[in-house]
């Protein structure tokens, strides 16, 4: 039987997905079905509407190799799972003459543990889980959390909490699941057999696509025990959140709070002199803790260093001598030795890792006003240990609508481990890039305007000429404005003065969940969306509910992030251009990925407005703009007030 040919099988998926197929995504598939062929690599840049989704399932599928697709947010996840998965497997089954299998595996603390939820939670207050379900009153929202899970956990076919809709507070969700850590293991928990995560990872060990998130990439990465099922292809989606994803996973943190909950977990369990150990190491670090201020530790102050190895030492103690409960009135002895271990284990290693005081991390204070200090370590680079586990013994394909900044992929590259495109060498990872373009007429589409005459935005106050701008610019539109700032600040300032200056509605990020707000800024033009980080990605509005992308400046990182400001240093002092290497860098992610709210379909037409005149007159400047879809640019205010008020004339004729 002749093998079916690539565009054969790509035409029978899209014609099922209902879909239009595109020259971008021809192209991309034929470059996944040659890397997977040459066992290279791919970073496919797709821009928004080329169906990038078919682009790499259609030719992985044809392969017939296990392949592991890795996405950063949910919503993707579902729509591979639940759509775009289950048609093509349809699709193709002709011609392939097989049915592929699929399955979706996520890290173990996301799903119900049945234990936990039948045989109680070990408390730190010793009150186990239906202590909390009695003590939590059915009014309060803890206690309908609670009930509400054990009424699903006996629906549930997946025990999956992203299945869980509406979906319930972190704090309800912990007294049901556990970490890997804290996971007593199928063989030896009286659930075993039923355990919703050990069935997940079944279902992915038979399956020929499994669909994971980043961070379980990054476990699997960076623990050594495999996590993933082994598999000949690996394809990251959204790979543009990757390097923060796996930093994410690799740093690690001690607070006052967390080390008290270990000593209390550990003390039934080992000897009195053990137990009075961790907890006098506990009491001197909470007295360092209580002092600390905000800001990177280059080196670590003696009297840290002295509580972190009195902590690390007192801890490993613990571990060797944990055994049986001393208390015999403890119930589940096996589960509240393993809480134990984890929480004990978890501030070891942190300890251990500070005062290891590798010049390959990079150590740092927060402090929150409600939650106190914070000790954080994280990796200066992630690059090494992502170009050691990920580009070997497998094809991977990176591929996001963002992946060339200022032109071209090297910086991408770089941050992933891997070398200048075309470098040739021993173990230098081959790879090629490959830009498919967009279906969209972005000249015809959009407009990126730059607000060149405003003041350069400072650290401080209020920009007062900037407000003016925003508010003319809204009135200009008729609403349909999605407000993108760099800070929560700047967000509820520009919210709380345009409330009182102009009529149209003013959503707020924080005032409702996510899904609410972008819901309701659909639904109705009028109304206007401000917010920060999680709307720059996370907002899907084609229509003429959002003809107007507003930037309130250019997102570079706080000066004073301690990871940002570490990574930038450490680049300058190996010759490079530490500003543009990681500030502009990731900045430049960010305002392409704001810009790209803009036009979600073929008939979308607005602009893109950036209230920071530094994107036009920074020598950066042409950089980032080189990062933005291929707007028509302008800086004349006036200009783009006329075509604001026309495009909201022509939506408006239409009933829009």
């Amino acid at each position: 039987m002749t093998k079916p040919s690539l565009p054969d099988l790509l035409h029978a998926a899209v014609s099922a997905v209902g879909g239009t197929e595109r020259p971008g995504q021809v192209a991309m598939a034929e470059a996944v079905a040659e890397a997977i062929d040459d066992n290279s690599h791919r970073l496919i840049q797709a821009g928004t509407g080329t169906g990038k989704s078919l682009g790499y399932l259609v030719p992985a599928l044809a392969h017939g190799e296990r392949v592991v697709v890795a996405t950063a947010t949910l919503a993707l996840q579902r729509q591979l799972v639940e759509r775009d998965l289950p048609r093509t497997v349809e699709a193709l089954h002709p011609q392939l003459r097989r049915r592929p299998q699929f399955a979706m595996l996520k890290g173990r603390s996301n799903y119900l543990c049945l234990h936990r939820l039948h045989e109680g939670a070990p408390q730190d207050e010793e009150e186990g889980l239906f202590d909390q379900f009695e003590a939590a009153t059915p009014t309060s929202k803890l206690g309908q959390d609670l009930l509400r899970l054990r009424d699903w956990a006996d629906e549930t076919e997946t025990g999956d909490r992203d299945d869980l809709t509406p979906g319930v507070s972190d704090k309800a969700w912990s007294q049901i699941s556990v970490s890997s850590r804290e996971c007593l293991g199928a063989t030896k928990c009286a659930y075993g057999a039923e355990c919703f995560a050990e069935a997940a990872r079944e279902r992915a060990k038979l399956a020929d696509v499994v669909v994971t998130n980043h961070a379980l990439l990054a476990i699997d990465a960076i623990e050594g025990a495999p996590v993933l099922p082994p598999h000949e292809v690996l394809i990251v989606d959204e790979a543009h959140e990757l390097v923060s994803r796996v930093t994410g996973v690799a740093t690690g943190e001690l607070t006052p709070g967390q080390v008290n909950r270990a000593v209390k977990r550990a003390a039934k369990l080992v000897d009195e002199k053990t137990a009075d150990s961790l907890q006098t190491a506990s009491e001197t670090f909470e007295r360092v803790m209580e002092l600390a201020l905000p800001g990177r530790l280059e080196e670590i102050p003696e009297d840290l260093g002295y509580a972190l190895t009195a902590l690390r030492d007192a801890a490993r103690n613990v571990i060797s001598a944990i055994g049986n409960t001393r208390d015999k009135s403890v119930h589940d002895e096996d589960a509240v030795r393993k809480q134990a271990l984890a929480a004990v284990e978890s501030v070891h290693g942190v300890a251990e890792r500070i005062t290891a005081g590798s010049e390959y991390d990079v150590v740092w204070y927060e402090r929150h006003d409600r939650f106190g200090a914070t000790l954080r370590v994280a990796p200066l680079s992630v690059s090494g240990l992502l170009r050691d586990k990920l580009f070997s013994d497998r094809s991977v394909v990176l591929t996001s609508a963002t992946l060339k900044l200022g032109g071209d992929f090297n910086g991408v590259a770089a941050s992933v481990g891997l070398s200048p495109e075309g470098v040739e060498g021993e173990d230098v990872p081959q790879w090629k890039g490959l830009d498919v373009g967009s279906p969209f007429d972005y000249p015809k589409q959009g407009i990126l305007y730059v607000a060149k005459h405003l003041a350069t935005p400072g650290r401080e106050g209020t920009r007062g000429d900037m407000m003016d701008e925003l508010a003319e610019l809204i009135e200009s539109a008729g609403g349909r404005t999605l407000g993108l700032f760099s800070s929560m600040r700047g967000a509820k300032a520009a919210a709380e003065e345009l409330r009182g200056r102009i009529e149209n509605p003013i959503l707020l990020q924080g005032e409702e969940t996510l899904g609410e707000l972008i819901k309701n800024f659909a639904a109705d033009p009028k109304t206007c969306l401000f917010g920060t980080l999680s709307l720059w990605q996370g907002v899907d509005v084609p229509g003429a509910s959002c003809q107007l992308v507003v930037m309130d400046r250019i997102p570079f990182p706080r000066p004073d992030d301690p990871l940002m400001s570490a990574r930038q240093k450490s680049v300058e002092e190996r010759g490079g251009n530490g500003f543009m290497a990681v500030a502009a860098t990731h900045a430049a992610l960010l305002m392409a990925q704001g810009a790209g709210r803009l036009v979600r379909a073929t008939g979308d037409k607005g602009v893109v407005a950036v209230l920071d005149p530094r994107l036009a007159t920074a020598r950066y400047g042409s950089f980032l703009r080189a990062t933005l879809p291929d707007f028509w640019y302008t800086t004349d205010r006036n200009q783009v007030r006329r075509s604001l008020a026309a495009i909201d004339a022509a939506a408006q004729a239409e009933g829009l």
